[in-house]
């Protein structure tokens, strides 16, 4: 493969922008290493689940659902620790097991999709507690002086009953533009809703569960919506709730809407707004940035989903877990970096995160062979890519047909399809990244954006045009 070399050359005429800066390989995790199955010291990115992060100045944590391969797992909200977001380390769990009042209303045998927040000197963790299937469930809070404890228990949040309409799982605690507190929260039943805090206590300020803002027909087998995580963009002005649809073995994958109001409506790229629940097909409502998917013969991944945001100074980082192809009973850490279309959409790279940093391509790194994918929301499960060849001339061929491709001089490459898809549109305008190719071991170039239609498209490079 001649990729490394192509891409160190000097080239084009013309083309004095420097060879960007890739990153160096990163720390690997075995795949389906049965030999650390007991030993939870050797936990980095495995048997990661829901992961909610946050930055503290002692580095960045990750809290996330109890589960293990090969056994029960201890609960106690898993802890892990990074000082670079490539590289994670076990900490320990946050707390010795369910907390008394959580148990006893839920009967709950695990700790579910924890979120950390600070307010003021004090860390609050919201936990969820619940079995699969029931809505007798409660979101309840433990606080801490440090991220790494001791926490304190709190109590409830939020609990609701088996034949109330939502489902008290799920939290996410988010500030919004004029400092008002608020937690989004719940999971398939009923929908997402979200509620005002009250910053003294971290817990609502009135009664009830507050104002949907998403939902799925609970008549389909499509129903499931869940994970909700909101972020503001200042840039933008806008609020982006990510959500997860679908089953959580199989194909479950990430939406996201946007609003100009913390309380929504939320409004996908076509403009449907997520609490839709007629229009049909569903899987259509939101904008499908993350799903599963596969580069040519490597092994993908199954059923990303259930993520955080981080933002990180200018730069967006979606966490997630997703499982590994071979055997999805392992679910692993995936931390990815995230930028943002022209007119304020977030997009995410097919690659995860090894230190990569957004920056001015030379147009002579471009034509060669890639593989690129679509994140269709027809699609019911994993993405395969097709080969795409960007011809030097400025002309392009795959699988999909015929067309041209552009490049701003920056990192903005536009494809161009003479024939437009029903689904895929005609336009394609993507953002490039010099990033680690983990599934081959080398550095590449990746890229991530939008189809006219508001269709996610990944792509990449294979090997580079000999010059």
């Amino acid at each position: 493969m001649l990729l490394l070399l192509m891409l160190g050359m000097g080239g084009c005429s013309g083309d004095r922008t420097p060879d960007p800066v890739f990153p160096e390989a990163p720390e690997t995790t075995a795949m389906y290493d049965t030999s650390v199955l007991h030993n939870e010291a050797k936990w980095t990115i495995n048997n990661a689940h829901d992961p909610g992060i946050i930055k503290t100045d002692q580095g960045y944590y990750i809290f996330s659902t109890d589960v293990k391969v090969g056994g029960d797992p201890r609960p106690g909200v898993m802890v892990r620790k990074s000082d670079d977001l490539i590289s994670w380390k076990w900490v320990d769990y946050a707390l010795p097991g369910i907390p008394e009042e959580a148990l006893k209303w839920t009967g709950a045998t695990n700790l579910w999709a924890p979120d950390v927040v600070k307010h003021e000197d004090t860390y609050r963790m919201y936990y969820s507690a619940s079995t699969f299937g029931s809505r007798q469930s409660m979101i309840g809070m433990a606080t801490s002086k440090s991220i790494e404890g001791p926490w304190v228990d709190q109590g409830a949040v939020i609990k609701t009953k088996n034949d109330d309409p939502i489902n008290a799982i799920d939290p996410n605690v988010i500030v919004d533009a004029e400092g008002k507190m608020w937690m989004v929260y719940g999971s398939f039943f009923g929908g997402i809703h979200i509620v005002e805090l009250d910053p003294s206590t971290g817990k609502p300020k009135e009664q009830g569960f507050g104002q949907l803002i998403a939902a799925r027909d609970m008549a389909t087998e499509d129903g499931a919506v869940e994970g909700p995580y909101i972020v503001y963009n200042e840039k933008f002005k806008k609020y982006y709730l990510f959500v997860s649809y679908d089953s959580l073995f199989e194909d479950y994958n990430v939406r996201v809407a946007r609003s100009d109001s913390i309380t929504g409506p939320y409004v996908d790229f076509n403009g449907r707004e997520m609490t839709d629940t007629k229009h049909e097909p569903q899987y259509e409502v939101g904008n499908k940035i993350l799903g599963g998917y596969k580069f040519g013969e490597d092994e993908g991944w199954v059923a990303p989903g259930h993520n955080s945001v981080l933002k990180d100074g200018e730069n967006y980082y979606i966490v997630h877990h997703a499982r590994g192809e071979a055997d999805k009973n392992w679910s692993y850490l995936h931390v990815r970096k995230i930028v943002w279309t022209e007119d304020g959409w977030p997009v995410v790279s097919p690659e995860r995160y090894a230190g990569e940093k957004q920056q001015d391509i030379p147009k002579k790194l471009l034509s060669g062979e890639w593989e690129r994918l679509e994140h269709d929301p027809f699609v019911d499960g994993q993405v395969e890519s097709s080969k795409l060849s960007l011809l030097s001339e400025g002309k392009l061929e795959g699988s999909r047909g015929t067309g041209t491709w552009s490049f701003d001089g920056k990192y903005t490459l536009t494809l161009t399809w003479d024939e437009p898809s029903e689904t895929g549109g005609k336009v394609e305008k993507v953002q490039l990244l010099p990033s680690w190719d983990w599934e081959k071991g080398v550095q590449t170039l990746v890229f991530t954006g939008m189809s006219d239609k508001g269709i996610a498209v990944w792509g990449k490079q294979i090997s580079a045009e000999s010059k």
